[in-house]
């Protein structure tokens, strides 16, 4: 291993991990999704989070809709 690198002569290339990168928002869920999650997370032995990303992007690509009755 080198005492010091040159990164002049490195070259730049663009992140090509960029398109799987996760962005960060704020959203409130009711108290009891987020137990279920928790709960769900300990028997799966995964982060809530990752259970509730999974579960909405299986939403997404099967076209799952919420019935929804504002009446």
């Amino acid at each position: 291993m080198k005492n010091n690198y040159d990164l002049k002569k490195l070259k730049w290339q663009p992140n090509p991990y960029i398109k799987f990168l996760k962005k960060s928002v704020t959203i409130r869920f009711d108290q009891d999704v987020i137990e279920y999650f928790k709960s769900l997370s300990k028997k799966e032995g995964l982060p809530y989070q990752t259970l509730m990303n999974l579960f909405l992007k299986y939403c997404k690509e099967t076209g799952l809709k919420p019935k929804t009755n504002w009446l």
